[in-house]
Protein backbone atom coordinates (compact mmCIF):
# COMPACT_ATOMS: atom_id res chain seq x y z
CA UNK A 1 0.00 0.00 0.00
CA UNK A 2 1.46 3.37 -0.91
CA UNK A 3 1.62 6.12 1.51
CA UNK A 4 0.28 9.41 0.20
CA UNK A 5 0.66 12.89 1.63
CA UNK A 6 -2.79 14.61 0.13
CA UNK A 7 -2.19 18.40 -0.31
CA UNK A 8 -5.77 18.94 1.30
CA UNK A 9 -6.44 22.84 0.85
CA UNK A 10 -10.05 23.10 2.47
CA UNK A 11 -11.62 22.91 -0.90
CA UNK A 12 -13.61 20.50 -2.31
CA UNK A 13 -11.25 19.28 -4.86
CA UNK A 14 -8.72 18.25 -2.78
CA UNK A 15 -11.51 16.74 -0.82
CA UNK A 16 -12.48 14.22 -3.07
CA UNK A 17 -9.16 14.02 -4.12
CA UNK A 18 -8.36 12.05 -0.43
CA UNK A 19 -11.57 10.35 -0.60
CA UNK A 20 -10.67 8.62 -3.75
CA UNK A 21 -6.87 7.51 -2.82
CA UNK A 22 -8.45 6.09 0.44
CA UNK A 23 -10.76 3.71 -1.51
CA UNK A 24 -8.26 3.04 -4.12
CA UNK A 25 -6.90 0.87 -0.98
CA UNK A 26 -3.42 4.46 -0.34
CA UNK A 27 -2.63 4.74 3.28
CA UNK A 28 -3.43 8.51 2.73
CA UNK A 29 -2.22 11.47 5.21
CA UNK A 30 -3.65 15.00 5.23
CA UNK A 31 -1.26 17.62 5.18
CA UNK A 32 -1.98 22.09 5.09
CA UNK A 33 0.22 24.02 3.76
CA UNK A 34 0.07 27.22 5.52
CA UNK A 35 1.75 29.59 3.11
CA UNK A 36 0.89 32.97 4.56
CA UNK A 37 -1.66 33.99 6.89
CA UNK A 38 -3.17 37.48 7.90
CA UNK A 39 -3.51 39.67 10.19
CA UNK A 40 -6.69 41.02 8.94
CA UNK A 41 -9.86 39.26 7.56
CA UNK A 42 -8.54 39.68 3.71
CA UNK A 43 -6.84 36.02 3.58
CA UNK A 44 -8.99 33.02 4.29
CA UNK A 45 -6.11 30.50 5.67
CA UNK A 46 -7.59 29.79 9.16
CA UNK A 47 -11.19 29.07 7.70
CA UNK A 48 -9.01 26.73 5.41
CA UNK A 49 -7.21 25.28 7.83
CA UNK A 50 -11.04 24.65 9.86
CA UNK A 51 -12.35 23.45 6.18
CA UNK A 52 -9.60 20.98 5.51
CA UNK A 53 -9.67 19.60 9.32
CA UNK A 54 -13.56 18.65 9.05
CA UNK A 55 -12.72 16.62 5.75
CA UNK A 56 -9.99 15.23 7.58
CA UNK A 57 -11.61 13.97 10.35
CA UNK A 58 -15.29 12.97 8.27
CA UNK A 59 -12.60 10.34 6.24
CA UNK A 60 -10.75 9.65 9.36
CA UNK A 61 -7.17 10.43 8.15
CA UNK A 62 -4.53 11.97 10.46
CA UNK A 63 -4.04 15.68 9.89
CA UNK A 64 -0.70 17.66 9.88
CA UNK A 65 -0.16 21.52 9.12
CA UNK A 66 3.22 22.71 7.26
CA UNK A 67 4.35 26.08 7.49
CA UNK A 68 5.78 27.56 4.36
CA UNK A 69 5.28 31.36 5.32
CA UNK A 70 9.09 32.33 4.97
CA UNK A 71 9.84 30.60 2.13
CA UNK A 72 6.64 31.79 0.33
CA UNK A 73 7.40 35.21 1.07
CA UNK A 74 10.99 35.17 -0.39
CA UNK A 75 10.70 33.20 -3.19
CA UNK A 76 6.87 34.23 -4.26
CA UNK A 77 5.65 37.40 -2.95
CA UNK A 78 8.98 38.91 -3.21
CA UNK A 79 9.08 37.16 -6.79
CA UNK A 80 5.78 39.76 -7.41
CA UNK A 81 7.11 42.88 -5.95
CA UNK A 82 10.06 42.75 -7.92
CA UNK A 83 8.56 41.67 -11.37
CA UNK A 84 5.92 44.40 -11.26
CA UNK A 85 8.68 46.97 -10.35
CA UNK A 86 10.45 45.84 -13.08
CA UNK A 87 7.40 46.01 -15.33
CA UNK A 88 6.24 42.82 -16.27
CA UNK A 89 3.52 40.54 -15.08
CA UNK A 90 4.67 38.09 -12.89
CA UNK A 91 2.93 34.34 -12.41
CA UNK A 92 3.17 33.27 -8.85
CA UNK A 93 0.41 30.71 -9.22
CA UNK A 94 2.92 28.53 -11.37
CA UNK A 95 6.14 29.30 -8.97
CA UNK A 96 3.97 28.32 -5.79
CA UNK A 97 3.52 25.29 -7.44
CA UNK A 98 7.11 24.57 -9.26
CA UNK A 99 8.65 25.85 -5.66
CA UNK A 100 6.14 25.27 -2.85
CA UNK A 101 3.47 22.56 -3.22
CA UNK A 102 5.96 20.27 -5.59
CA UNK A 103 9.55 20.97 -4.06
CA UNK A 104 9.21 22.15 -0.53
CA UNK A 105 6.12 19.84 0.24
CA UNK A 106 6.98 17.06 -2.06
CA UNK A 107 10.58 16.97 -0.38
CA UNK A 108 9.41 16.89 3.01
CA UNK A 109 6.88 14.27 2.59
CA UNK A 110 9.61 12.01 1.05
CA UNK A 111 11.22 12.68 4.01
CA UNK A 112 8.91 11.75 6.31
CA UNK A 113 8.16 8.80 4.34
CA UNK A 114 5.93 8.81 2.14
CA UNK A 115 5.40 7.69 -1.11
CA UNK A 116 4.68 10.92 -2.85
CA UNK A 117 1.99 13.33 -2.77
CA UNK A 118 -1.63 14.38 -4.39
CA UNK A 119 -3.18 17.18 -4.94
CA UNK A 120 -6.85 18.57 -6.43
CA UNK A 121 -5.52 19.98 -9.69
CA UNK A 122 -7.49 18.98 -12.91
CA UNK A 123 -4.50 18.05 -14.75
CA UNK A 124 -3.18 14.02 -15.32
CA UNK A 125 0.20 12.44 -15.70
CA UNK A 126 1.18 9.50 -17.85
CA UNK A 127 3.81 7.00 -17.35
CA UNK A 128 5.97 5.50 -20.07
CA UNK A 129 9.04 3.77 -20.73
CA UNK A 130 11.59 4.89 -23.59
CA UNK A 131 13.88 2.54 -25.73
CA UNK A 132 16.40 2.13 -22.89
CA UNK A 133 13.52 1.33 -20.13
CA UNK A 134 13.87 4.44 -18.43
CA UNK A 135 10.62 5.60 -17.11
CA UNK A 136 9.17 9.01 -18.28
CA UNK A 137 6.34 11.14 -17.36
CA UNK A 138 4.20 13.09 -19.35
CA UNK A 139 1.74 15.98 -17.81
CA UNK A 140 -1.25 15.97 -20.20
CA UNK A 141 -4.55 18.16 -19.50
CA UNK A 142 -7.49 17.55 -17.57
CA UNK A 143 -10.52 16.08 -18.92
CA UNK A 144 -12.85 19.04 -18.57
CA UNK A 145 -11.37 21.34 -20.89
CA UNK A 146 -13.09 24.25 -18.90
CA UNK A 147 -11.13 23.12 -15.34
CA UNK A 148 -8.16 22.21 -16.98
CA UNK A 149 -5.04 23.19 -14.40
CA UNK A 150 -1.91 22.01 -16.99
CA UNK A 151 -1.02 25.53 -17.07
CA UNK A 152 -0.30 25.76 -13.64
CA UNK A 153 2.20 23.25 -13.54
CA UNK A 154 3.94 24.25 -16.33
CA UNK A 155 7.65 24.14 -14.08
CA UNK A 156 7.18 21.00 -13.16
CA UNK A 157 10.34 18.43 -13.51
CA UNK A 158 10.11 14.90 -14.12
CA UNK A 159 11.29 13.78 -10.35
CA UNK A 160 7.84 15.93 -9.51
CA UNK A 161 5.72 14.25 -11.90
CA UNK A 162 7.42 10.95 -10.83
CA UNK A 163 6.11 11.60 -6.80
CA UNK A 164 2.76 13.22 -7.96
CA UNK A 165 -0.80 12.09 -7.88
CA UNK A 166 -3.63 13.98 -9.40
CA UNK A 167 -7.00 11.55 -8.54
CA UNK A 168 -9.38 13.78 -10.55
CA UNK A 169 -8.01 14.54 -13.16
CA UNK A 170 -9.78 12.28 -15.36
CA UNK A 171 -12.94 13.72 -14.04
CA UNK A 172 -15.50 16.74 -14.42
CA UNK A 173 -16.14 19.60 -11.94
CA UNK A 174 -19.73 18.57 -11.82
CA UNK A 175 -19.01 15.05 -10.89
CA UNK A 176 -16.29 16.15 -8.58
CA UNK A 177 -19.41 18.46 -6.75
CA UNK A 178 -21.37 15.14 -6.89
CA UNK A 179 -19.08 12.87 -5.38
CA UNK A 180 -18.50 15.60 -2.96
CA UNK A 181 -22.69 15.96 -2.37
CA UNK A 182 -23.03 11.91 -2.59
CA UNK A 183 -20.21 11.09 0.38
CA UNK A 184 -21.34 14.13 2.19
CA UNK A 185 -18.13 15.77 2.44
CA UNK A 186 -18.79 18.73 4.86
CA UNK A 187 -17.61 21.35 2.15
CA UNK A 188 -19.42 20.02 -0.56
CA UNK A 189 -20.96 22.89 -1.33
CA UNK A 190 -18.14 25.41 -0.61
CA UNK A 191 -17.35 28.10 -3.39
CA UNK A 192 -14.51 27.47 -5.45
CA UNK A 193 -11.32 29.80 -4.13
CA UNK A 194 -10.39 32.63 -6.66
CA UNK A 195 -6.84 33.80 -6.77
CA UNK A 196 -3.51 34.24 -4.47
CA UNK A 197 -4.52 33.99 -0.96
CA UNK A 198 -2.35 36.25 0.41
CA UNK A 199 -4.13 38.78 -1.89
CA UNK A 200 -7.62 37.34 -0.74
CA UNK A 201 -10.16 40.35 -1.00
CA UNK A 202 -7.28 42.86 -1.36
CA UNK A 203 -6.95 44.75 -4.45
CA UNK A 204 -3.95 44.16 -6.31
CA UNK A 205 -2.46 47.73 -6.30
CA UNK A 206 -3.34 48.09 -2.80
CA UNK A 207 -1.53 44.66 -2.00
CA UNK A 208 1.90 46.54 -4.34
CA UNK A 209 1.26 49.77 -2.17
CA UNK A 210 3.00 47.99 0.37
CA UNK A 211 6.42 47.87 -1.48
CA UNK A 212 6.35 50.01 -3.86
CA UNK A 213 5.72 53.99 -3.50
CA UNK A 214 2.90 55.76 -5.32
CA UNK A 215 4.82 58.01 -8.65
CA UNK A 216 2.05 60.33 -10.23
CA UNK A 217 2.75 59.62 -13.93
CA UNK A 218 0.73 60.60 -17.15
CA UNK A 219 -1.75 58.10 -18.80
CA UNK A 220 -1.63 58.86 -22.88
CA UNK A 221 -3.95 57.49 -25.83
CA UNK A 222 -2.95 55.86 -28.54
CA UNK A 223 -2.28 59.08 -30.40
CA UNK A 224 0.04 60.57 -27.69
CA UNK A 225 -2.42 62.89 -26.63
CA UNK A 226 -2.29 63.27 -22.11
CA UNK A 227 -5.67 62.51 -21.08
CA UNK A 228 -5.30 61.41 -17.47
CA UNK A 229 -2.63 60.63 -14.50
CA UNK A 230 -1.91 57.53 -12.59
CA UNK A 231 -0.23 56.20 -9.69
CA UNK A 232 2.61 54.66 -11.08
CA UNK A 233 2.89 52.47 -14.28
CA UNK A 234 4.31 49.77 -12.26
CA UNK A 235 0.56 48.91 -10.69
CA UNK A 236 -0.95 48.16 -14.09
CA UNK A 237 -0.51 44.80 -16.63
CA UNK A 238 -1.42 45.13 -20.00
CA UNK A 239 -4.74 44.55 -20.99
CA UNK A 240 -6.16 45.66 -17.62
CA UNK A 241 -9.33 47.24 -17.87
CA UNK A 242 -10.60 48.13 -14.24
CA UNK A 243 -8.76 50.17 -12.36
CA UNK A 244 -7.24 52.76 -14.65
CA UNK A 245 -8.28 55.84 -14.07
CA UNK A 246 -9.62 56.99 -17.31
CA UNK A 247 -13.39 56.40 -19.15
CA UNK A 248 -14.38 56.69 -22.73
CA UNK A 249 -17.42 55.99 -25.00
CA UNK A 250 -16.27 51.85 -25.37
CA UNK A 251 -14.50 50.44 -22.77
CA UNK A 252 -10.37 51.39 -22.22
CA UNK A 253 -7.34 49.03 -21.84
CA UNK A 254 -3.64 49.45 -21.19
CA UNK A 255 -2.16 49.19 -24.09
CA UNK A 256 1.82 49.86 -23.72
CA UNK A 257 3.52 51.17 -20.60
CA UNK A 258 6.62 52.39 -19.52
CA UNK A 259 8.70 51.86 -16.37
CA UNK A 260 11.53 53.97 -17.32
CA UNK A 261 9.26 57.37 -18.00
CA UNK A 262 6.27 56.02 -15.58
CA UNK A 263 4.12 56.36 -18.73
CA UNK A 264 0.49 54.20 -19.57
CA UNK A 265 -0.95 54.27 -22.47
CA UNK A 266 -4.98 53.79 -22.97
CA UNK A 267 -6.73 52.05 -25.98
CA UNK A 268 -9.85 50.22 -26.61
CA UNK A 269 -9.71 46.43 -27.29
CA UNK A 270 -9.61 46.72 -31.45
CA UNK A 271 -6.69 48.74 -30.84
CA UNK A 272 -3.95 47.19 -32.61
CA UNK A 273 -1.17 47.81 -29.76
CA UNK A 274 -3.13 45.21 -27.91
CA UNK A 275 -2.27 42.23 -30.16
CA UNK A 276 -0.05 40.09 -31.86
CA UNK A 277 1.02 36.92 -33.53
CA UNK A 278 4.52 36.90 -32.38
CA UNK A 279 6.28 36.80 -29.07
CA UNK A 280 9.73 36.01 -27.15
CA UNK A 281 10.31 33.91 -24.77
CA UNK A 282 13.31 33.08 -22.39
CA UNK A 283 13.95 30.24 -19.20
CA UNK A 284 13.16 27.71 -21.57
CA UNK A 285 11.81 24.07 -19.78
CA UNK A 286 11.12 21.28 -21.17
CA UNK A 287 9.26 18.59 -18.79
CA UNK A 288 10.64 15.47 -20.39
CA UNK A 289 12.91 15.66 -23.26
CA UNK A 290 14.28 18.49 -25.10
CA UNK A 291 12.74 19.73 -28.72
CA UNK A 292 14.05 19.34 -31.84
CA UNK A 293 13.11 23.19 -33.84
CA UNK A 294 10.61 24.03 -35.30
CA UNK A 295 7.90 22.60 -33.77
CA UNK A 296 4.36 22.62 -34.62
CA UNK A 297 1.68 22.62 -31.88
CA UNK A 298 -0.52 24.69 -29.55
CA UNK A 299 0.37 27.16 -26.91
CA UNK A 300 -1.24 29.33 -24.29
CA UNK A 301 -0.57 32.20 -22.78
CA UNK A 302 -2.40 32.34 -20.00
CA UNK A 303 -4.79 29.79 -17.72
CA UNK A 304 -8.50 29.13 -19.14
CA UNK A 305 -7.14 30.07 -22.69
CA UNK A 306 -8.42 27.90 -25.45
CA UNK A 307 -4.85 26.03 -27.16
CA UNK A 308 -4.06 28.13 -30.05
CA UNK A 309 -2.12 26.95 -33.05
CA UNK A 310 1.64 27.81 -33.13
CA UNK A 311 5.10 27.40 -34.63
CA UNK A 312 8.06 27.59 -32.11
CA UNK A 313 11.69 28.67 -33.38
CA UNK A 314 14.90 28.44 -30.99
CA UNK A 315 16.60 31.64 -31.86
CA UNK A 316 19.64 30.30 -29.60
CA UNK A 317 21.44 31.42 -26.05
CA UNK A 318 17.67 29.74 -24.16
CA UNK A 319 15.51 32.12 -26.39
CA UNK A 320 12.55 30.91 -28.57
CA UNK A 321 10.28 32.70 -30.99
CA UNK A 322 6.55 31.82 -31.04
CA UNK A 323 4.56 32.64 -34.07
CA UNK A 324 0.50 32.05 -33.80
CA UNK A 325 -2.01 31.50 -36.40
CA UNK A 326 -4.47 33.57 -34.99
CA UNK A 327 -3.66 37.51 -33.43
CA UNK A 328 -3.40 37.32 -29.53
CA UNK A 329 -4.47 39.31 -27.19
CA UNK A 330 -2.62 41.00 -24.56
CA UNK A 331 0.56 39.45 -24.16
CA UNK A 332 2.08 40.17 -21.17
CA UNK A 333 6.06 40.15 -20.34
CA UNK A 334 6.68 37.77 -17.36
CA UNK A 335 3.50 35.38 -17.94
CA UNK A 336 4.21 32.20 -18.98
CA UNK A 337 3.92 30.38 -22.34
CA UNK A 338 2.98 26.69 -22.29
CA UNK A 339 3.44 24.74 -25.29
CA UNK A 340 1.33 21.22 -26.23
CA UNK A 341 1.76 18.58 -28.36
CA UNK A 342 -1.62 16.32 -28.47
CA UNK A 343 -3.03 16.44 -24.87
CA UNK A 344 0.83 16.60 -23.06
CA UNK A 345 2.18 19.92 -22.21
CA UNK A 346 5.85 19.63 -23.41
CA UNK A 347 7.40 23.49 -22.99
CA UNK A 348 7.13 26.41 -21.09
CA UNK A 349 9.40 29.35 -21.01
CA UNK A 350 8.74 32.81 -19.76
CA UNK A 351 7.53 35.82 -21.84
CA UNK A 352 9.99 38.74 -22.69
Amino acid sequence: MKKILVGLSGGVDSAVSAYLLQKEGYDVTAGFMINYMADDNSCPTKQDIQEAKKVAEYLGINFFTFDYQKEYWNKIVEYIFEGYKQGFTPNPDILCNTEIKFKLFLQEALNLGFDGIATGHYANILEIENNKKQKKYKLLKGKDAIKDQSYFLAGLEQWQLSKAIFPIGNLQKSQVRKFAKDIGLPNANRKDSQGLCFIGKVDMKDFLKKKLPVQKGITLDTNGNKIGQHDGAWFFTIGQRRGIGVSGPNPLYIVNKDINNNIITVGEEKDLNLFSKELLVDNCHYLSDKLNFPQKGFGRIRHGQTLQKCIIYDLGKNKVKVIFEKEQRAIASGQTFAFYQGDELVFSAIIV
